[in-house]
């Protein structure tokens, strides 16, 4: 490819150079802290060669783009971070339309099978019931609650009838009910403590998310305090 259209910085992190190749993608012991600045300044060079349509970041917090923008010549064009009706960064995304970045929505459907899955979005009884009213999948209910947000959404289906459902989320809209029900379910990531290690730069999920979420619960937290039994 001669360029591509948006280049992200994934998380705030930096790793020191894997010792075997084709091992694990993280390895906590490795984590360093990210020199923010010379990376931008880099990103912002592919920018100008015209080697990337746009920049931007993910996984970034309100403190960490607020850094970010003290010192970069070219803002980030976009901000990629979990969102769902159990993740619904409404702080992040009010400090992003103030600053002209757009926030981009990964996860909609809490990422089911994956190492950082949230579970308690597609298996939630108050989206299966908004669901069943609207004649809708669970998945259709999250992915038209995101556009409604001013989100932008990317969700992943190899299912051709998946594919085409999560398509259709148009010429249909939640009711205010429907975003109070959305507004009261308990906060929770998948994407909590990937980056937390003793010997790292951040050394608890408070650190790394900047105090920013809101509950301070991963996934499996709530998991575990929604089903007592998965202790046993």
């Amino acid at each position: 490819m001669e360029y591509v259209d948006l280049y992200l910085i994934h998380f705030p992190v930096s790793m020191r150079p894997p010792v075997v190749e084709g091992g694990l993608a993280v390895v906590k012991e490795d984590l360093v802290e990210m020199d923010m600045k010379g990376v931008w300044e880099e990103m912002e060079e592919c920018h100008r060669r015209g080697l990337a349509r746009a920049i931007g970041v993910s996984n970034f917090t309100c403190k960490k783009l607020e850094y970010l923008l003290s010192f970069a010549k070219i803002p980030p064009a976009a901000n990629q971070v979990e969102v769902h009706p159990h993740c619904r960064q409404n702080k992040l995304r009010a400090f992003c339309m103030e600053k002209g970045i757009q926030l981009c929505a990964f996860s909609p459907l809490g990422a089911k099978g994956t190492a950082w899955a949230n579970n308690s979005v597609m298996e939630c009884p108050v989206l299966k019931q908004i669901a069943h009213e609207k004649g809708k999948t669970v998945a259709q209910v999250c992915i038209r609650w995101v556009f409604e947000q001013g989100d932008c959404v990317i969700v992943k289906s190899f299912n051709d009838k998946r594919m085409r459902e999560n398509l259709d989320i148009f010429g249909w809209e939640l009711t205010e009910d429907d975003l109070r029900k959305i507004r009261c379910l308990p906060e929770s990531r998948g994407t909590f403590d990937f980056f937390v290690h003793e010997s790292g730069p951040f050394k608890t999920a408070e650190e790394f998310w900047d105090g920013e979420i809101v509950a301070g619960q991963s996934a499996n937290q709530i998991a575990v305090r929604l089903d007592p039994t998965s202790l046993q």
